[in-house]
Parts: C-alpha cells; structure tokens; sequence
C-alpha cells in the first residue's frame, strides 16, 4: 500500500528538560471494584519540583484518581497544585500508564520495597499539562509536556519534559 500522499514530514519529536518533581503521599484510599476496574486515590501530601526555569513547592490537596484494570495496568488521572519559589500558583493535570510485569506486582505492592525496584523494570510514563493565571509564567499554558516516573520513599517522583 502506498503511503497517503497528504502525509507531511514534520521532523522528529523534540524534548527539552522542565523539571523534575518529587511527591510525597498519604496513605491510599481503596474505592473498591467497581463497573470499570478498582479506583484508588493517592493523595498528594506535599513534595517539591525543580528545574532550570521553575522550581517550588507540591501543595498538598490534590492526588492522583487512578483506576486499576482487571490486566493489573494502572491508569492515572492527576490534579496538582504547584506553588514556585516566586509565589505563583500553577495547576498540573495529567493522565498516563503504569505497567508493572507480573512478576513485579508483589514487590510493588510493598511499601518497604516498592522504591528499591529499578524504575527500568516497569513502565510509568505521563502527559503534563500546566494552567496558571500568572503572568509571568503564562508560557505553560501553550506547552505539552512527557514527564518519566519512578517510585521514592514515601511518594512518587517524575522527569518532566516539555516537547518543543
């Protein structure tokens, strides 16, 4: 089959280091299983961020509403809000995909040691997305981010990108 001869070439996908961000966890609420799969809530505690052009404060409140499929792959649905070191708020929202092989699970289940297992061993990958009503940082808005995350010590963390 011959290729659609609308398709243009448009370089390929570029990223360029934001931030990376560490957040700190309460404990996780379990809704049960539900119609679609088993809905848990990971709470934001606090945490921080840091990059070459933002770094602040995770404010606590926000959390991820993520959804377990019945395959075991956790989908994310993220609301943050972040607070720079110049006082400006900013509202993080993303979704994404957290695979963990099977053979993993248990380990990942464990708070004691679900941090110690190499982030190359599992797939967490997400879709930043930032709105801010502050003037000086109102460049996020426009931007579409890939952010690669890991488990820490009592939270999760992520190497956000913005794709340029």
């Amino acid at each position: 089959m011959l290729a659609d001869p609308r398709v243009k070439d448009v370089g390929e996908i570029q990223t360029e280091f934001l931030f990376d961000i560490v957040i700190d966890l309460n404990p996780q609420l379990d809704f049960g299983r539900g119609p679609v799969g088993q809905r848990v809530l990971f709470g934001a505690a606090g945490g921080t961020f840091e990059g070459p052009r933002l770094r602040g404060e995770v404010l606590p409140g926000g959390g991820d509403w993520a959804l377990f499929r019945p395959d075991g792959v956790m989908l994310l649905d993220v609301r943050l809000t972040l607070r720079t070191d110049d006082g400006a708020l900013l509202h993080m929202t993303y979704g994404g995909r957290y695979t963990t092989p099977p053979e993993l699970r248990a380990d990942m289940a464990d708070d004691a040691v679900r941090h110690q297992v190499p982030p190359s061993r599992y797939y967490f990958r997400s879709n930043p997305l930032f709105e801010t009503g502050a003037e000086s940082h109102a460049w996020l808005n426009d931007i579409v981010c890939v952010a690669s995350g890991y488990l820490v010590e009592g939270g999760i963390a992520y190497k956000v990108f913005q794709v340029v």
